[in-house]
C-alpha cells in the first residue's frame, strides 16, 4: 500500500547513521529514497560486516542493513564535472536532499542551501552535522560519542574515575528522528508557502536536549552533582541490582511506587523516615535505599524478583545479554523487527519502523540496495539517454 509520503523523492547523501536513518524513516512511510555513494561504496557500507567475499574483503554490514533499507542506490563521483551535473539534476528532481556533512564540504559539493534553493526553490535541504552550521565548532567533524561526552552525559553515567559512554548511539538515532520530524514539518509548510527551506539537525544539539534536565538543574540550583553509576540521584530506588543468577533494573519515581517497594521488601519504617519523604530526599539518600533493595534482590533469582515487583506494580526488568534480548518472548511475538534477506547474507532482523501509525503505518518496503544497483534506472528518470549513461560508466562519473 502506498505510504503517506508516496510521491516524495529524497536524495540521500548521508553516511553512517544520522543522515541515512533519517532518510530510511522517510522511506518507511513511502518516500522514494535514492542513496548516493562513491563508486566503490561508502565507508559505512561494510561496518560490522555480516559476510565476506572470496578474497576476504568485508561484505555489507549490520549498520548498512539497518540504515539503508527501502532505498535505491546510485553511485556517483560528485566532485567531477559530470558528477556535479548529475547532482544538479538530482536536486532539481527531488523534494528533499539529506546530507550529514560539515558546511564547507556541503558548499564544495554544491549542496549548501543557497545553491540547492537556486536550482529548486521547492527543495528541502536537511543538513545534519556534529556541532551545527554556526559557531566556533561549525567545521569540526564528530560522531555520536563526541556529542555524548560534551553533553555531560558520559561523565555523569560513570564514576569520577571512569566516565562511561552509552554503547547505543542514541545521539545519532535521536538526531535522525528529530531531523525526519523537521522534514515532514517543512513539507507541510511547503504546502502553505510553495517554498522549501533549510532543516538543520546537530548531534550536540540532540545530546544537550536529551540531557537537558540535569543541565538545567546545574545552571539554576548548582548542586554540583557527582556521578553514581546506575543509581538515580533524583528518586529511588532506581538502580541496577545483582540477583542470584544475573541482574535486574528497578525504576521508581513518586510516592505511590516508593510505598509499594517499602512494603514489598519489608521496610515499612521507611514510610515514616523523613530522609525518604520525597523523590528529592530519596535521591539524596539513594545509597541507603539501594543497599537495602540489593540485599532483598540478592536472595532471589531474577525471574522471581521481577515477578514480585510486577505483582506490586513496580517497574522492573531484566538486564539482558544480546542473545537474551533476541530470544525474549515479547520481542519475538511483537513486530519490533522485520526480516530482510540481503544477497550473500540471508535473513537478518532489521529494527522495524519505531513509531506505529495505525491508519497509515510505516514499513520496511524492500531490502537495502546493492552498490549501484539502480544506476541506469535512476539516471533515465533524470533524463539521461542510454549513450550518456554508458559514457558515465566509462569515464568514472557513476
Amino acid at each position: 500500500m502506498p505510504g503517506p509520503l508516496s510521491g516524495i523523492r529524497v536524495a540521500d547523501f548521508g553516511r553512517y547513521i544520522a543522515g541515512p536513518y533519517c532518510a530510511a524513516l522517510l522511506a518507511d512511510f513511502g518516500a522514494d529514497v535514492i542513496r548516493i555513494e562513491k563508486r566503490d561504496g561508502r565507508e559505512d557500507r561494510t561496518l560490522i560486516p555480516l559476510s565476506q567475499s572470496a578474497d576476504g574483503a568485508p561484505g555489507e554490514g549490520a549498520m548498512f542493513l539497518q540504515m539503508n533499507r527501502g532505498k535505491r542506490s546510485l553511485t556517483l563521483d560528485p566532485m567531477s564535472e559530470k558528477g556535479r551535473e548529475v547532482v544538479r539534476r538530482l536536486v532539481a528532481h527531488s523534494d528533499v536532499v539529506v546530507a550529514n556533512l560539515p558546511g564547507e564540504t556541503l558548499k564544495s559539493m554544491g549542496l549548501d542551501y543557497e545553491t540547492v534553493s537556486a536550482i529548486n526553490p521547492r527543495a528541502i535541504l536537511a543538513v545534519v552535522s556534529a556541532f551545527g552550521l554556526d559557531g566556533p565548532y561549525a567545521n569540526r567533524v564528530g560522531f555520536d560519542g563526541i556529542a555524548q561526552a560534551m553533553s555531560g552525559s558520559t561523565w555523569f553515567s560513570g564514576t569520577e574515575d571512569q566516565p562511561v559512554r552509552a554503547a547505543a548511539p542514541y545521539v545519532d538515532f535521536g538526531t535522525a528522528s528529530l531531523t525526519a520530524l523537521g522534514i515532514v514539518t517543512a513539507l507541510r509548510a511547503r504546502e502553505q508557502t510553495g517554498k522549501g527551506q533549510l532543516v538543520e539537525g546537530a548531534l550536540l544539539r540532540t545530546a544537550l536536549t536529551f540531557f537537558s534536565t540535569m543541565l538545567i538543574e546545574e545552571a539554576v540550583a548548582k548542586p554540583r552533582r557527582t556521578p553514581t553509576l546506575n543509581r538515580s540521584q533524583t528518586s529511588g530506588p532506581s538502580d541496577i541490582y545483582r540477583t542470584r543468577d544475573g541482574w535486574i533494573t528497578v525504576a521508581v519515581n513518586g510516592d505511590p511506587l516508593f510505598r509499594r517497594v517499602a512494603r514489598l521488601i519489608g521496610a515499612p519504617e521507611w514510610l515514616e523516615d523523613k530522609r525518604f519523604a520525597s523523590d528529592k530526599s530519596r535521591g539524596d539518600h539513594g545509597e541507603i535505599i539501594s543497599k537495602r533493595v540489593q540485599e532483598w534482590c540478592a536472595a532471589r533469582n531474577s525471574a522471581d524478583a521481577i515477578a514480585a515487583f510486577e505483582a506490586a506494580r513496580v517497574p522492573a526488568g531484566p538486564v539482558y545479554r544480546l542473545r537474551e534480548t533476541l530470544d525474549d518472548p515479547h520481542v519475538k511475538a511483537g513486530d519490533f523487527f522485520t526480516s530482510v534477506d540481503y544477497p550473500g547474507i540471508g535473513p537478518a532482523p532489521v529494527a522495524a519502523t519505531p513509531v506505529k501509525l495505525h491508519g497509515t503505518p510505516g514499513e520496511v518496503r524492500k531490502r537495502p540496495p546493492m552498490l549501484g544497483e539502480h544506476n541506469e534506472e535512476i539516471l533515465k528518470e533524470l533524463g539521461y539517454s542510454d549513450s550518456e549513461i554508458a559514457t558515465f560508466g566509462r569515464n568514472g562519473t557513476v
